[in-house]
């Protein structure tokens, strides 16, 4: 899953970093509101956490525009402001979830897994493909009933195709879901990653599809 935090506390921000890439989050960071309205036009996230005291846009117009332009990427308030005043004003301009400071990682861990959760048809923490399965709460695939061991950035991929199961996922779309604005990409990562999952599901009722110039699909072997 890829989160941007949009936080000018920079001693918060590299704290919140370093926890949610412990817990194997992709995390970009910006410290202002239009540099982050240009991070959410050109890239994809799957949950924005934005304070809302931010230099050159405020948080709240971060988030104006954002559904002002139709983006339904979820969004969490962080915000040291218990008012409910604002807390409601937050929530009818677009908010999903508004968390007071400070915070506890694992709360704002399930509050993130609880909104992709609800973006998917049926709100169920299972997914399935075949005999191959996914626990949103746990992020743990497993295969045939058992666990699926995996390095970190293939997990991550699976996890990514898994979360658009039935949908093609470009290969940008795959590399902004892998990788954070400080790392380097090579080329042919996005292959190779795929190429080591084929045969992690070589026994598996699951497969990866390539579709040249489109991108990657999961799906069952009987619909391949």
């Amino acid at each position: 899953m890829k989160v941007l935090l949009i936080e000018d506390n920079e001693q918060l921000a590299h704290w919140l970093v370093q926890l949610l890439r412990e817990r194997e989050f992709v995390v970009d960071h910006v410290g202002d509101g239009e540099a982050a309205d240009q991070l959410l036009r050109q890239g994809h996230y799957d949950v924005v956490l934005l304070d809302l005291n931010l230099p050159l846009l405020s948080g709240k117009g971060v988030l104006r525009r954002i559904r002002e332009r139709q983006d339904d990427v979820a969004v969490i308030v962080l915000t040291a402001t218990a008012s409910l005043d604002q807390k409601v004003l937050c929530l009818e301009i677009g908010a999903d979830d508004y968390l007071v400071k400070p915070i506890e990682v694992r709360e704002l861990v399930a509050r993130i897994q609880a909104l992709v959760r609800r973006q998917r048809p049926g709100k169920s923490n299972d997914i399935a493909c075949g005999d191959l399965r996914y626990d949103l709460r746990t992020r743990q695939f497993t295969l045939a009933g058992a666990d699926l061991a995996l390095p970190p950035r293939e997990r991550t991929l699976l996890e990514a195709l898994m979360l658009h199961l039935g949908t093609t996922v470009s290969r940008q779309a795959l590399a902004d879901s892998l990788f954070s604005l400080d790392e380097e990409v090579s080329g042919d990562a996005i292959d190779l990653y795929v190429h080591r999952l084929r045969k992690k599901l070589d026994a598996s009722s699951a497969t990866i599809i390539t579709l040249r110039g489109v991108g990657f699909l999961l799906r069952t072997r009987d619909d391949a």
